[in-house]
């Protein structure tokens, strides 16, 4: 059965909603707010609840270190840095290499404090009740990239949406209905979207993804149960929120987080880019 998640883009949300995807962007140095906290917004006050229990957590040293050690667990087919040549065919030159590492950068630590975060957040929804740790505040880190809004996939021209659209059917929990940002993120270079089945095609392969997912889900809870929130009765009804934060940490994000640690090996040239 294909999962259904309508959301409240960036563009043009109401002002209450767009005040707390600005705190989402600025305290967690990402650009884009991602499909959870836009799907979150829908529901009445759950944005809001959602983002007062785990904002302490993505503020803190401890979501810092949670972060590098759940980076050095996720399980990875071997990706060898592609050559120069094959980022000039597909249409990348030094500044647009730049600007590419840098969004996957942002990706690599949104994606990967929102797992840590939402996987704590649900398990709290699911009884966990341990201890809340006292945590130590971080330092903000800046937006690495600042381009323009994610274009939405209806607006792309139709082949190129349909290419993007199937780059998300590789994803188990997609059903073609969820498209990952970071993959809106490649129409900037439509050759690269071109290319991006025959890059990946090793972690793409099922029992790869698989294995990707299941160690960035593992690593994630563990991280998870240290930095648990302290949480509100939430809004409403519980089946309206906790579905949506299973199916974001067990099979969204965590295939993601491999996708985006692949990538930034990919275009890690062997010799400079000129």
């Amino acid at each position: 059965m294909v999962k259904i998640f309508p959301e409240i883009h960036q563009v043009g949300a109401p002002s209450e909603i767009s005040a707390i995807y600005t705190d989402i962007r600025t305290v967690s140095g990402v650009p884009t707010v991602n499909l959870i906290w836009r799907h979150l917004a829908t529901i009445p006050g759950a944005l809001l609840w959602a983002w007062t229990a785990v904002r302490p957590l993505v503020c803190s040293q401890e979501m810092v270190q949670a972060r590098n050690r759940l980076i050095n667990a996720v399980l990875l087919p071997v990706i060898l840095p592609l050559s120069t040549s094959a980022l000039k065919a597909a249409g990348m030159n030094a500044n647009s290499l730049k600007i590419f590492t840098g969004i996957l950068e942002d990706y690599i630590r949104g994606n990967c404090t929102n797992i840590i975060a939402l996987t704590a957040l649900r398990l709290r929804l699911e009884g966990v009740d341990a201890a809340s740790q006292v945590l130590s505040p971080a330092a903000l880190e800046p937006t690495r990239t600042v381009l323009p809004p994610l274009a939405k996939i209806e607006s792309l021209p139709i082949n190129l949406a349909e290419k993007i659209r199937g780059l998300a059917m590789l994803h188990d929990g997609s059903d073609g209905s969820i498209i990952p940002s970071l993959y809106l993120e490649l129409a900037r270079w439509p050759n690269v979207v071109d290319a991006f089945p025959e890059w990946l095609n090793e972690l793409y392969k099922p029992v790869n993804m698989r294995a990707s997912r299941d160690s960035t889900c593992l690593a994630a809870e563990i991280e998870a149960r240290k930095i648990l929130p302290t949480i509100d009765p939430p809004p409403g009804k519980l089946e309206e929120i906790l579905p949506a934060l299973e199916h974001f940490t067990r099979l969204i994000i965590p295939d993601l987080i491999p996708v985006c640690l692949a990538t930034q090996r990919l275009i890690s040239p062997p010799q400079p880019f000129k």
